[in-house]
Formats: structure tokens, sequence, C-alpha cells
């Protein structure tokens, strides 16, 4: 390992123990002052941004619409930074704090993970967003985006030096690392000052953290997200649903990538969607019964559909026989990211939710709400998929931990 990673890691571990015994004020000091920043530059940020897009023009369009990253959403990030210094601080908090039969009370503090290395690709408006979270939280962090964002992250950089500068917390509390060498990933891989890694991009990417990293990983590889039409759902709102959750954005884990529907319901809700589909420019691959519906709208689905998560124009859709069968296929072909079902019927709605595996479960509600902002965290460090230590969207609270705390007035065992 080379002395510049080491030194990293060491200076992370040495600001996580200030940056945890930190007062509220002071981290939340820091995320104004990074909103204000983050404002006051954002015509320069947008600039930055600019050249990146002009250098990466031979990258996919999922990846394009994932590092641009206009002074409007540069404005957006603020917002969210703002969002997450107006939570509350779950840092010290004790609950289930209860009497035992020997005198002692007993409870659990949520405590800081220690120090976190995000690991990303494309997604400038990550590099602050985790630093908000990971501040808030009290956790030094250590930022490595891509090559591709390289002057885009450069210039959040500042933005999050000034801030930490401003509150009075050290320099490698948050440390953004862009020297664009493959090496230094895996060098920090492999440090053992390092609590927990955060990947995000594409499966190679994830697949290599999971197999070289000594520390734990909060990950998900694919974003294989599905919509059931139930045969009571409303016809309207399923056509609503699927057309949002197909084309508001292609190049996002939340967005539809597998349509299913009742064969109750199948011949009346999917031509309409094929057709608001088709004039967006979307491919349909289909099972038999779906072409026998569709026609020449529909192309075959081949069994790999099924599983694919496109981050493109296409859709897979197949027509199933129950909601037992609807829920069996997503268990078996779904990434455990996002599913949802519309229906009139509050018994299928709730066994749906019961019964499918997956991060996020939904009813009557478009899968691209899958987001660390919609669900009221203000940003997100990325959306998990494991289910240890957290799952779905991970805000605040999900980059702390909890230890036991016991409370006595001098109790000595038998």
């Amino acid at each position: 390992m080379t002395v510049a990673a080491r030194d990293l890691a060491s200076a992370a571990r040495a600001a996580a123990g200030v940056v945890g015994g930190s007062p509220t004020a002071a981290r939340n000091r820091f995320l104004r002052a990074l909103a204000e920043s983050l404002r006051e530059n954002a015509e320069g940020i947008a600039a930055a941004n600019e050249k990146d897009l002009q250098k990466a023009r031979g990258l996919s369009a999922a990846l394009l619409e994932r590092l641009a990253l206009p002074a409007d959403d540069v404005n957006r990030l603020a917002g969210g930074v703002d969002a997450v210094a107006a939570q509350n601080d779950p840092v010290g908090e004790v609950s289930d704090l209860r009497p035992m039969p020997s005198g002692i009370f007993v409870g659990k503090m949520r405590v800081p993970l220690g120090v976190i290395l995000a690991v990303y690709e494309s997604r400038p408006g990550v590099t602050a967003d985790i630093a908000s979270l990971a501040i808030k939280s009290g956790n030094a962090v250590i930022l490595r985006g891509g090559s591709e964002a390289r002057r885009s992250n450069d210039a959040l950089a500042q933005c999050i030096a000034s801030a930490l500068a401003e509150a009075g917390l050290p320099a490698a509390a948050a440390t953004v690392v862009n020297d664009g060498s493959r090496d230094t990933v895996g060098e920090l891989l492999r440090c053992e000052e390092i609590d927990l890694v955060v990947p995000r991009g594409g499966r190679g990417l994830i697949e290599r953290v999971a197999r070289e990293a000594v520390m734990p990983s909060l990950k998900h590889l694919d974003g294989n997200c599905h919509l059931y039409i139930d045969a009571s759902a409303d016809l309207r709102m399923a056509r609503k649903l699927a057309v949002n959750g197909k084309t508001r954005r292609y190049g996002v884990c939340n967005a539809l990538e597998s349509l299913l529907a009742h064969e109750d319901a199948a011949a009346d809700a999917l031509p309409p969607i094929a057709e608001d589909l088709m004039s967006c420019g979307v491919e349909i691959r289909g099972c038999e019964k779906t072409r026998a519906i569709l026609g020449e709208k529909c192309a075959a689905a081949a069994e790999e559909d099924w599983a694919k998560e496109y981050l493109a124009p296409v859709v897979s859709v197949r027509v199933v026989s129950s909601l037992r069968e609807a829920i069996a296929h997503i268990n078996r072909y779904g990434s455990g990211h996002t599913d949802a079902i519309v229906t009139n019927d509050q018994s299928a709605g709730w066994r749906f939710l019961r019964e499918v595996d997956s991060s996020s479960v939904m009813v009557n509600v478009s899968t691209v709400f899958a987001d660390g902002g919609e669900y009221g965290l203000g940003a997100e460090v990325g959306i998990s998929t494991d289910k240890l230590h957290a799952r779905g969207p991970v805000g605040v609270e999900g980059l702390t931990t909890q230890k036991y705390v016991v409370l006595g007035g001098g109790q000595t065992r038998r």
C-alpha cells in the first residue's frame, strides 16, 4: 500500500474522532456553509461540468445523463444540503432505555460508523450529497469520483473545503480524491482504518469493490424495477404510473424496467400504455400473451430480458395469471431495488408489500419515488439492496450504528 492511501485513511480516522465528538451546531454550520457555497458557485460548477461533458462525449447516453450537473441541479443540491441540516441529529440519541430486575438500566445509543469511503462513477452531485450526510452523522468521508467528472468534483471539493474551514472542522473530515488512478481505489479498499465503503456505478465497479474490499460495503448491483397491474387496478392510474416510471429518466436505478399485467386486465391496460411508450420512443419486448395483444408493436422477449436493467428506452412486458405469479416473477428476476403494484384491492396491496423481497415496495406509486429526497432524507448516500445494515435509500441514520449503554447506581453481580 502506498503512503498516500495510508495517510489519507489515517487522517480521516483522526478527523472522524473530531467530527463524531463535535456539537450538532458545528456540523450544521458546515452544512449551511456548504449550501451557501454551492449556490454562490453554481455557475462555476456548471461550467466545470460542461468541460467534463465535452471530454466525455464517447460515453453512453446513460452515463452522460448521470454526469450532467447544470446550475439548476447545483441549486437543487444546495436545497438537499439544507434539508439534511434541518434533520434531527441522530448522534448520541438513546432509545429503549429500560430497567432490569438487577436495578440497572439498559438502552441503545446511536453513534457514527467512523470513516466512510465512497467510490462512484459520473454523478458529481454525489460528492456534495455524501459529504453532507457523512458530516451530519458524525463521520469522516473519503470521496473518490470517476475521472470523467474530475473538473466537476474539483469545483465541488473547493466548496466542501471552505465549508469545513468555516465550521472549524478538520479538512480531512471530507477529502475528495481526484487522481484518476485505479490503483488508488484498490489501496483504499485494503485500508483497515475505513469502516464502510459505498460504491455507486456500473456492475463492474460494484463487483470490484465487493471482491476487493476488506471493510463492509453498502451497495446495489442492478435496478430492475417492476410495476404490476393487478386485476382490480384503475387502468388510467396504471397508464400514468407506467409511463412516468419508464420515461421520466432512463439512466437511473429507480426507472421502470419490467411491466407485469394480470391476464384479466392486460387486454385493456396494455394497448394504451404501449401507445404512450412508443410515442416516447420506447421499445417493448413481451411474452407470447403480450404479443398476442400488442401485435407488431411488441418484439419477442428473451429469457434474459426479464432480469435486465436496460437504463435505456426499452421495457419488458409479461402477462401473468395471478398475484402469486407476479410476486414469484419479481422475486426471481428482480434486483431487490423497487417494485410497485397498481390495485384497488387492499388485501392484494398488503400481500404485495409483505411478500415482495425488495428494499422499497409500493402501492399505487411510481417507482421513481424511490429516492432519498422523496423519502424525506434530504439526500442519500445510495440505495442499498443489501439487508445489512441498511436497506433502501440511505440517509443520515443509515450512516450510524448503535451500541448498548448501561446505567446503574453501583450494582454488582452475584
